[in-house]
């Protein structure tokens, strides 16, 4: 189209037509003569719209899926954190088993003696009160806890407590170099007195001096005046040396605790003496020594033995058959001259 005067006109006639329909749009709202269009449009322009947007929908998957990486990585740490959740919860359930069991060996000591205890956890566990082998646990005054009171746990003597707090208490392990306690030896019943040395096993100065002592003879607590601070009966240890007694009044004798202090978790404090001493029964049955299998080697002579030792006879017949001869000839001789 050449730009002549006329279409100039036109197309300022336009524009204006297009800012009065703008105008009259806006203001119409919902009632503007122009909806019914916008619809036509719509209908006519939809289904364009629609193939032109399967056609764009994969190059729009790959942007949302790059816009939403972030919240897909946040999902991901979401199910590693579950994950290690599940595995603490699974791990905590098999410290829970184990301090079940644990549970379950205490009360069957407690049971055995007719000791009556309150169970405690270890909370703590080091030098921090001033002892060197020492636990805190978490029952106190307020529990009925006193000072010089047993505590064992479902393998035996653990210690006895030595300061009480409303809802803590300390207790001096057994195994501490300022821990003493009478003992009693299993069956013979010799007494003396075990003290702790660390991570060693326990020394025990018996007080009969020729008493007859071997390796894997047990020990228990021969109890104090009043059970305090040990009750009697709770099991100690096992012996694992003898020392000679080169004619002392006393014997020394090293005992391996039956207690683990390293792993102490659960422990019970005597707060009920029993009303009778129950000797050995605490004791756990002692295990049979497994016999040593032996083994018979049975040989047999093979056939070129047998002919060998055969050959080897005939050989020595043969050689007394000739000494015989030559001795008979001999005698011959000596009978002609």
């Amino acid at each position: 189209m050449r730009d002549t005067r006329e279409s100039r006109l036109l197309l300022v006639l336009l524009i204006a037509i297009a800012f009065a329909l703008i105008t009259v749009d806006i203001r119409g709202g919902d009632e503007s003569p122009v909806e019914g269009a916008r619809r036509a449009a719509a209908t006519f322009f939809g289904p364009v719209e629609d193939g032109v947007a399967s056609a764009v929908n994969p190059v729009g998957n790959v942007i949302g899926a790059i816009r939403d990486s972030g919240a897909r990585h946040d999902r991901i740490s979401v199910l590693q954190q579950e994950n290690a959740a599940l595995k603490q919860r699974l791990g905590s359930d098999d410290r829970n088993r184990n301090r079940v069991r644990e549970l379950d060996a205490m009360l069957a000591k407690a049971g055995a003696g007719q000791y009556g205890i309150k169970g405690a956890e270890v909370i703590a566990i080091g030098a921090a009160q001033g002892f060197s082998w020492t636990i805190t646990i978490d029952i106190g005054a307020n529990d009925g806890i006193k000072r010089d009171m047993t505590v064992l746990n479902g393998e035996g003597l653990v210690g006895r407590v030595t300061t009480v707090g409303p809802h803590t208490a300390t207790v001096l392990l057994a195994n501490d170099p300022d821990f003493t306690v009478g003992t009693r030896m299993e069956k013979t019943d010799e007494l003396g007195f075990a003290t702790g040395q660390g991570d060693r096993p326990l020394s025990v100065q018996l007080l009969n001096g020729k008493s007859r002592v071997k390796k894997g003879d047990r020990l228990v607590t021969f109890g104090s005046s009043r059970d305090k601070p040990f009750v009697p009966g709770v099991p100690v240890g096992e012996v694992v040396r003898v020392d000679p007694s080169g004619g002392d009044l006393t014997r020394t004798i090293y005992v391996r605790p039956f207690v683990g202090f390293t792993k102490l978790d659960l422990v019970g404090v005597v707060v009920v003496a029993p009303r009778e001493d129950p000797r050995d029964t605490v004791l756990p049955p002692k295990s049979k020594p497994v016999p040593t299998p032996t083994v018979t080697v049975t040989v047999s002579p093979s056939p070129d033995t047998g002919a060998d030792a055969n050959a080897d006879a005939n050989a020595d017949a043969n050689a007394d058959a000739g000494a015989n001869d030559a001795a008979t000839g001999t005698d011959q001789d000596d009978d002609l001259e």
